[in-house]
């Protein structure tokens, strides 16, 4: 089960979906809103698509996984639009007859995702500025100059 939602995602209906008596591990991650990214406090979020490509993508996503790893379910979920700090943007669940491979078909779908579903970020900072955000290439932290010369 893949969709592009504009609506709060409900963890709840994704497990449901994804639970099986043959499943003995079952993984959900969420990619959530912070607060702080690369030294800059963000207000909100807001993310668009063209939902009938980014579904396709989700889906050709899901396929693959299935192909590499014995999924007893699996779902994605996206939300599109304005975010607030906390609120999910993404979930993906999945479930499988041992641990070992939900967690890594669960890793590898959202990095995948990050990478290749055309979902676009902006990032709306406190100060009033605001910066799209291309996929996959998050703004790195800032790190503080130090003064001390360790050798």
């Amino acid at each position: 089960m893949v969709d592009i939602t504009t609506q709060s995602i409900d963890t709840e209906s994704l497990l449901a979906h994804v639970g099986s008596p043959k499943a003995g591990a079952v993984v959900l991650f969420l990619g959530t809103t912070r607060e702080f990214t690369g030294g800059r406090q963000t207000a909100s979020l807001d993310y668009e698509c063209y939902p009938e490509m980014a579904r396709r993508k989700l889906a050709q996503l899901e396929a693959e996984a299935r192909a590499r790893w014995p999924l007893t379910g699996c779902a994605i979920v996206h939300r599109i639009g304005r975010l607030e700090i906390g609120e999910a943007s993404v979930a993906v669940a999945v479930s499988t007859p041992h641990r070992a491979a939900a967690f890594e078909a669960g890793q590898w779908l959202i990095d995948k995702l990050k990478e290749v579903v055309p979902i676009w970020k902006k990032e709306n900072w406190t100060n009033g500025g605001s910066q799209w955000v291309h996929p996959g290439l998050e703004v790195p932290p800032t790190r503080p100059q130090s003064t001390h010369d360790p050798a």
